[in-house]
This record gives structure tokens, sequence and C-alpha cells, in this order.
């Protein structure tokens, strides 16, 4: 079969599945289960389509990870046509998760490619956003590869929208047309999420994280003003890599200034390895066809074996509390759930078993205006630990490193105690001093 022939047997069967996002989400049905695709890539024209038809339905269950943009699904009117378990909670579930209309699993984001693939979370339907296919008709999964291959695997019927405006990317990124059940072609811009630039504390817990970062290393990062803080802390760093689950636009003036070479890499050397990104249109058009980036699954990319692979990988990752003996809270504010475990503790223990590896959480020493330390004897009433004490390596905050690891608890008070606010400190040391075991 010639060349022609092939890319006409695909086209026809591509132009055989082209509907209106109403009739593809017509295949949904009540008492179903559906995952929806992750971050930038959340198909928003088959979610609304699915809840215009929400009062034809009931107890449809919604899988998914952080999403951008509106989750209509979660509002009180369609409590009985549908319910989240969020893997992980962005804003746009936070409220419906803590009044009970929608539920949190906490898991590895390593972990959540086989909670599909196993069967254990069986799927019905995988509504996904794809690029337009290529010349032999693959489409690419586009910025987020992350758990949605495993849940398209995974899934009786598949319905994609494909996006003009969604990048190609490479790696693990594809999927023929002949495993697509339904299409609905758009063109629309990808949603993007623009940084504020840091603050001074910000750039003050960049400054010493940088410090940690050896020539070399090879580097996992979030997104926000701290993981922004710290790669402008880095211009003076020579050959560092990236292998992170997602990164932003911070990334790339380390590309192009020459500082991120991806050289000393044991893993993909040579590629930013990444199992998604989130940014602006300028991140968007970088990872565009470009064989620079990796992408890869959330069970590959995050999987501690394969991060401590790298030599020299340093792992930044932020809290929202942390009592004096090391326990992390990233996931909860007291008893209000507030995000999710992601892959915090991938990359902890990751970073921990690399030669020369570096596990870091850094966090601002107070919260509300400064009126509230986040360095507690305690952890608040509610508050889930993430990252357990016996993981955590070194603690950061603006007034400098803590390194806790060997430590014993009274050890790891004091240190505590020393990158605190100067305003807590006095209080910290009382606490403490009524902890006989502190």
């Amino acid at each position: 079969m010639t060349v022609a022939n092939i890319r006409k047997t695909w086209l026809d069967e591509y132009k055989s599945k082209v509907v209106s996002a109403e009739e593809a989400v017509r295949q949904i049905h009540s008492d179903q289960s559906i995952y929806v695709h992750s971050n930038a890539a959340a198909p928003v024209p088959l979610i609304d389509a699915l809840v215009a038809r929400a009062g034809e339905l009931k107890n449809v269950e919604i899988y998914h990870i952080l999403t951008m943009g509106p989750a209509k699904y979660t509002e009180k009117e369609f409590k009985d046509s549908f319910h989240v378990h969020a893997l992980f909670i962005g804003a746009n579930v936070r409220q419906a998760v803590n009044e009970g209309r929608a539920s949190y699993t906490p898991m590895f984001l390593s972990e959540i490619p086989t909670l599909f693939l196993s069967g254990k979370r069986p799927l019905d339907v995988c509504l996904i956003q794809v690029s337009p296919p290529d010349q032999h008709g693959y489409c690419s999964f586009g910025v987020s590869v992350d758990c949605t291959l495993a849940a398209r695997k995974a899934a009786k019927i598949v319905i994609a929208e494909v996006n003009k405006q969604m990048p190609r990317t490479l790696g693990r990124s594809f999927v023929h047309v002949s495993r697509l059940d339904y299409i609905v072609e758009t063109d629309r811009p990808i949603p993007e999420h623009i940084s504020k630039p840091p603050d001074e504390v910000s750039l003050a817990i960049g400054k010493n994280v940088a410090s940690l970062v050896d020539d070399g290393a090879t580097l996992q990062m979030g997104i926000g003003e701290i993981p922004d803080a710290v790669l402008r802390c880095l211009m003076d760093k020579k050959d560092l890599g990236i292998h992170s689950e997602m990164f932003s636009d911070g990334v790339l003036d380390l590309v192009e200034a020459g500082i991120v070479t991806n050289d000393k890499k044991s893993v993909l050397p040579g590629k930013i390895a990444v199992s998604f990104v989130m940014g602006s249109k300028r991140l968007y058009d970088f990872v565009d066809n470009n064989p620079l980036i990796e992408f890869q699954t959330s069970d590959y990319i995050n999987d501690p074996a394969i991060i401590a692979q790298n030599n020299k990988m340093t792992a930044i990752n932020s809290a929202l509390q942390v009592d004096l003996s090391g326990q992390i809270c990233a996931d909860s504010v007291g008893e209000q759930l507030y995000s999710g475990f992601g892959g915090q503790v991938d990359f902890i223990r990751g970073a921990a078993r690399s030669t020369h590896g570096r596990p870091i959480i850094a966090l601002p020493s107070t919260a509300k205006n400064g009126s509230v330390s986040r360095l507690v004897t305690h952890l608040s009433r509610g508050s889930g630990v993430v990252t357990s004490r016996g993981d955590v390596h070194y603690v950061v905050t603006e007034y400098g490193i803590a390194d806790l690891w060997g430590k014993d608890l009274k050890a790891r008070a004091k240190a505590l105690i020393s990158i605190a606010h100067p305003d807590f400190r006095e209080t910290l040391e009382k606490e403490a001093a009524g902890v006989p075991w502190l």
C-alpha cells in the first residue's frame, strides 16, 4: 500500500468520526464513569456539552487531576447528575470537595495511571483534547500527557476534541485516529496561566534554594512564585537538566541562556523530561514539535526509581505547614482540603536516593500577611501529612536552610525554629519546651 493510500485510509476514518460536541456526549449515560483530560488540556467544549445534558443524567462519576477552566459539573444544581472524584484538588473543585459534593482521593501522581490500567477504577468514557493528526494519522496529547494516556487506554469509549491550536508535543504523546471513537473539531486558544512576579520573600527563598543547586544538577519544580524565584536565581549555574512532572515559563529563560543543557542527566540525556506544561502562549509555542522536550506519562516521570537514576537530582517542592518534627502538610489547611499529593513524595523520595541528590521543601515562613507562622509546633487540627518526617531533608524559608536529615527531634526543632519568622521564634521555643520529645 502506498503512502497516499495509507493517508486516505486513516483520513476517511477520521472524517467518519467527526461529530458535534452535543452528539459526541450522547454516548455518556447515567451511572457511568468518565475521565477528563487534565490541566490546560481540559476539553471545555465537551465538558460544556456534557453539563448541558445534566437533566438527563444521574450518578455520572467524573475523575480527573487538576483542570484549568470552569468545572460547572460541581455546581449544587447538578449534584444528582455528577459526582467528581478529584485526584488533585484545583481551585475549580475546592469548594465542592469541602462541602461534600465532590470527593478527594489522595494518591501519588506516579500511581494514578495504574489506578485506571489495573481496572481498580473502571472507566466507561475518556474525554480528551489533542492536536490535529499528522501525515500518519497520529494526534498528540499536547500540553498534558500525565495520566491521560493510561485513561485513554482503559476507557471503553474515547471522545476527542481535536483543537487546531493544541501543540504537537513529542515523546510518549501520541494516539492514532483509529483509537478515537468520536471527534469534535475546534480552533481555540489553550488556556494560559500567567504567574505574577516573585515578591521579596519569594526571591529570598529562591536565593537560599539556589545555594543548594550544584552545577550539573537535574531539577524538578512546580509552578508559582517560589519556583519562578528559584529559577531566576540560577543564572550563574552550569549544565542544569530538567526531569519534572511539569514546568512553566521560568525554564525558558534558562534554556535560552544556555544554563539548562540537559547534558549531565542520566535519564533521557539531552532532553527536558516532563509529563505536562502549563503557562503562557510563549511556553506552548516553545514545546510545539520541539525535539528538546520529551513528554512522558506520570508513572514514568514520577517513578522514584527512575528519578533516582539522575545524578544530583534536586527536587524543589512546597508546603502549607511544617511541624517542628519535620512533618509536611501540603494538601490541606486544617480541616479544609486544598490541593493534593501530586508528585511531591515521588520526587522527594527519588531525589533522596539519587547520588548527591537534594530533596527540598521551600515555603514562606508566614501566612495571612505575616500573622500566622507556617512553622508550627503541631500541625493544625485536621491537617494531613503528605511527606513524612522520615522523608524530609532540607526545609527552606526566606530566613535560611534547615538540614533535618539524620537529626533527632530536638535538633530538628531547633533547626526549624532558626528559620521561622523572628516574630514567632520565642513562642515556638516555649511551645517546644513543653513537649518532652522536642
